[in-house]
């Protein structure tokens, strides 16, 4: 069943056309990878997704209800939608558990000591149960990044949406995050990624989209686009992107 469907999707910023006409299906716990040039749009669908990005026309369902719709409880369909940006956005004057616990107990109302439970089973499982005391600015990028993920868990989302997660970090962090990212997948966790990680691509996702100028190119299996795509676009941009 598909989780989010995405039909005739346009997103305009003034006279430039960023989507065109998109239509797509997420099934539930599948892993959906997207990839392209910069400029492609991969980084706007995302963000049209939770309605960061309002479209311009077209319609999003998400688990069932038309998130698109004005009448929509934005609010309450975002609690369900996780999303992990380039820059992890941590606030910088509260600490590592601070930062997670904050959106539960907001949004959620959930009671301070629950939130630092979920919290610190959270650090523990992206390997950071020694920093929950740390403020942002002691660790490094790819800490600072795996703590973002952990606060986008802490809301127990069913989708996670991860914008470039890795393109802000210096190559030797980049692994960390892609190895918390890939015990997500391995858990069954619905997850649309964009990414310039073609290795991870390969490795994750269940199916793969190449998008270009707008549009959704080609999509399928990692195998097939990676070894035999079938459009020109796609086989030049993977040759430049994988030699």
């Amino acid at each position: 069943m598909a989780i989010i469907r995405v039909r005739k999707l346009e997103k305009s910023f003034g006279k430039l056309e960023v989507l065109r006409g998109i239509d797509l299906d997420v099934e539930e716990k599948e892993k959906l990878v997207i990839i392209g040039p910069s400029g492609s749009g991969k980084s706007t669908l995302l963000r049209c997704l939770n309605l960061l990005e309002e479209p311009t026309g077209g319609s999003i369902e998400f688990a069932g209800v038309n998130i698109t719709d004005p009448r929509a409880d934005l609010p309450k369909i975002r609690e369900e939608i996780g999303m992990v940006f380039q820059s992890f956005n941590l606030f910088p004057h509260k600490n590592v558990t601070e930062n997670i616990i904050m959106a539960p107990m907001i949004v959620k109302k959930m009671q301070e000591s629950e939130a630092k439970k979920i919290a610190l089973n959270l650090l523990e499982k992206v390997g950071l149960s020694d920093k929950a005391n740390n403020y942002p600015a002691e660790l490094s990028g790819g800490q600072q990044q795996r703590v973002a993920i952990a606060r986008a868990l802490a809301m127990q989302p069913k989708v996670m949406l991860f914008d470039e997660p890795t393109s802000a970090l210096d190559p030797e962090m980049v692994g960390e995050v892609l190895e918390v990212m890939g015990d997500l997948a391995n858990e069954g966790m619905t997850m649309v990624v964009v990414t310039h990680e073609m290795k991870f691509a390969q490795e994750i996702g269940d199916r793969v989209i190449f998008m270009d100028e707008g549009m959704i190119v080609e999509e399928g299996p990692p195998q097939r686009i990676f070894t035999e795509p079938a459009n020109p676009r796609t086989r030049s941009f993977l040759t430049r992107v994988m030699t």
